[in-house]
């Protein structure tokens, strides 16, 4: 396989084929996020990509799942991704689903038509990072929409038959607006209503707008009560049809696993017991990205 730079994947997309489509984040402007800095986006060449698939095809046949990479690869165009989706389904007939990373804009710049073709040709399940539902978060940020966009481009996706999971973060509002943020992103949530929802802990890396900030001694990290706080506001906030809230990611202080709505309410206990300090919490050497 021919990898260019870090390949980042979600924790779901472990046993995937990692086909990296493209290079680097077509945004690349969020201020917690250094994955892709000094990384040019790109578009990888078509001869490559299929010469990957080709080899897949040979040395991949126990995994069932292809993960498109890197940051944003729906972004690439219709007239590309097609043949690549084409090419995958026809070469790696055993392969069940197709995962990738979407940012709003590349859901923005496919027609609902597009977005059902991809859909039809095994596209189904993007990674979309909302991080917050709160417009003053999303702007301080730099995540370039607002969550009047972000509700229009999710239901967008789900119209076409594309599973979403979307990942929010805790301990990311500025001072004084953690429940603000945990409110109206338990709200964005509900109105999008996705399959999947992951919440990390903020954990600041080097690189990153967010990391120098803190440096400057302009930004402080939430203590794990506070997150612990934030989680619960955001979900009790959050209703969903049936789908799955994960907050087991390794940032996490509290790994929880629920199916909303069923599991609302014992899910509710178990942050607040944690709060009381009848739960132990992950310890603080132990977390990581």
């Amino acid at each position: 396989m021919h990898y260019e730079g870090p390949i980042f994947r979600p924790p779901s997309e472990a046993n995937s084929i990692l086909l990296q489509v493209t290079t680097g984040c077509s945004h690349n402007k969020c201020s917690f996020c250094s994955m892709y800095q000094g990384v040019r986006f790109s578009i990888k060449d078509e001869e490559t990509v299929l010469a990957d698939i080709d080899f897949a095809a040979h040395h991949c046949r126990r995994q069932h799942r292809v993960f498109l990479c890197d940051g944003d690869a729906l972004i690439m165009p219709q007239q590309r991704l097609v043949p690549t989706l084409t090419a995958i389904k026809e070469r790696l007939p055993w392969v069940t689903r197709v995962g990738t990373y979407a940012t709003p804009r590349s859901i923005e710049l496919k027609s609902p038509e597009e977005l059902q073709q991809l859909r039809d040709l095994g596209l189904k399940i993007a990674y979309l990072g909302l991080e917050s539902g709160d417009d003053r978060t999303l702007a301080q940020i730099g995540k370039g929409t607002g969550s009047k966009e972000m509700i229009s481009l999710g239901r967008k996706a789900r119209s076409a038959g594309i599973a979403l999971s979307i990942t929010v973060l805790l301990g990311v509002a500025e001072p004084g607006r953690s429940l603000i943020h945990a409110e109206e992103t338990g709200r964005v949530l509900s109105a999008i209503d996705p399959e999947y929802v992951g919440a990390l802990s903020l954990m600041l890396t080097p690189g990153s707008a967010l990391y120098d900030r803190w440096q400057a001694g302009d930004w402080r990290q939430r203590e794990a009560t506070e997150l612990l706080t934030e989680l619960g506001v955001m979900i009790n906030h959050t209703n969903l049809t049936r789908g799955l809230f994960h907050a087991n990611h390794a940032s996490n202080y509290l790994p929880i696993k629920a199916r909303l709505p069923r599991d609302k309410a014992r899910t509710l206990q178990l942050i607040e017991r944690a709060l009381q300090g009848q739960v132990p919490l992950k310890p603080e050497n132990l977390r990581a990205l």
